[in-house]
């Protein structure tokens, strides 16, 4: 219940829902579980436009919003990807969010943070030492 409270970073908090609840319009949801909403009117908008909103499935990282939402959400659609989809070209690949900082972010061979054991070196390294 706290975390519902205070924690803003892990979904909307008890008065985000309250305003959305009384303000917004539930758009659609994305693959990631993301829902986005739309404001009821333009009363709070300082341009006459719709304010646009999301609330993150679980902790808030900008780049879990697919690129067809982010473009509803900037106002470069003006129908949302649940009412006119984007066509996808046969090149594009899928959106992944940014992962980095994350139990699942990639670590290549040799890095620290992937553990385990370190290489053995080679005998034709020579280290540079000044003469």
């Amino acid at each position: 219940m706290l975390k519902a409270i205070f924690t803003w970073w892990n979904g909307a908090t008890l008065g985000q829902r309250f305003h959305i609840s009384r303000r917004g319009v539930f758009v659609g949801q994305d693959d990631y579980g993301n829902r986005y909403f739309e404001a009821r009117d333009n009363k709070d908008s300082y341009d006459d436009r719709k304010r646009r909103w999301v609330i993150y499935d679980g902790y808030a990282e900008a780049s879990k919003v697919p690129p067809d939402w982010s473009g509803w959400l900037h106002y470069t659609f003006d129908e949302p990807p649940t009412t006119a989809p984007l066509k996808r070209r046969a090149w594009e690949k899928d959106h992944h969010p940014n992962l980095t900082g994350t139990i699942h972010a990639w670590r290549p061979k040799g890095s620290l943070a992937r553990g385990g054991e370190r290489a053995v070196a080679t005998s034709d390294y020579k280290p540079w030492s000044p003469e």
